[in-house]
């Protein structure tokens, strides 16, 4: 079984994903000239949400070369998922070296962003929790439990209310 995610890991899988979608479009845009649209988001969508899902539960993918393989990967399947949907480049397209040179840049350091995010999301957590934990008294193990109490319970209140004091009327009494 694995453990619940953190704050930390989860934001981490939300940017990566965020960011591969955001370089992904922002590529083909440039290139293209114009935003994917259709199909072409819908797959991005997918891609996005694996590789925030991979990044929020492997073990290591807070070491920045993890986060770099997989922002890497996201981005080769991003532009395979845009090809298959038929965004393509345009006669505007940088060369092919520039597009590569342009998506490691951006690849390795969103990975450092990201890598340095996770590990002061997880510092402040520690300190807000010790912070928490000595000014706030620890929860009493056993429930408090009223024995008695000076009001009658409810279900005698409604059986009282419920019992009609009415009787005949006074001339059929004689």
């Amino acid at each position: 079984m694995t453990a619940e995610p953190t704050a930390g890991t989860r934001l981490r899988g939300t940017a990566a994903g965020l960011l591969t979608v955001a370089l992904a479009v922002a590529a083909h845009g440039a290139a293209d000239g114009t935003a994917p649209s259709g199909t072409a988001i819908a797959l991005l969508a997918v891609v996005a949400a694996t590789v925030g899902g991979l990044a929020t539960t492997v073990s290591r993918a807070a070491d920045v070369r993890v986060l770099i393989g997989l922002l890497a990967t996201g981005q080769a399947i991003g532009h395979l998922m845009l090809t298959a949907a038929g965004h393509s480049h345009g006669a505007a397209a940088a060369p092919a070296t520039a597009m590569l040179i342009a998506h490691a840049l951006a690849v390795v350091s969103g990975a450092a962003l990201i890598a340095a995010g996770d590990r002061l999301c997880r510092t402040i957590s520690r300190v807000v929790e010790v912070a928490v934990r000595t000014v706030v008294p620890p929860v009493p193990a056993k429930p408090f439990v009223i024995a008695e109490a000076d009001h009658p319970l409810r279900s005698a209140l409604l059986l009282a209310a419920s019992v009609s004091h009415r009787g005949p009327p006074v001339s059929l009494a004689r």
